[in-house]
């Protein structure tokens, strides 16, 4: 008998920090504190926009490695954008081997046009019991 499926909607976080791109970098350092979160989600300008994100990693090459002051530093300068999202609906095996593939350790979750969760490479090992 075979186990059944885990889906991403299972495992991901469901709360998606946020913040606009016109934010400063430091803004975005305090929100990634308060929330001890690694990752904000970029907001959409418009409904034809891209979602972009920002983490830990764009904070170091972006502003700490180059010695840039993050008072004066917008997230749009510093994020990746567009950011590859992963079907709520998919197999957490398949989820996994692509954001391996990519090089990713953050993902947007996606259902219906809408994001609905964030899923992270450390979050589904430390998080969840799915071994």
């Amino acid at each position: 008998m075979s186990a059944p499926i885990v889906r991403v909607r299972d495992v991901m976080k469901k709360e998606v920090l946020g913040i606009d791109g016109m934010a400063s970098a430091k803004e975005a350092a305090a929100k990634m504190r308060a929330f001890k979160a690694t990752e904000l989600l970029v907001d959409r300008r418009n409904e034809d926009d891209a979602w972009g994100i920002i983490t830990i990693m764009d904070l170091v090459r972006g502003i700490i490695v180059p010695g840039h002051d993050a008072e004066s530093v917008f997230v749009y300068e510093i994020m990746t954008k567009p950011v590859i999202t992963i079907p709520a609906e998919m197999d957490i095996r398949y989820a996994i081997r692509l954001i391996q593939r990519i090089g990713l350790h953050h993902a947007p979750v996606e259902h219906m046009g809408e994001i609905v969760g964030m899923i992270t490479l450390s979050s589904l090992i430390l998080d969840n019991d799915i071994f």
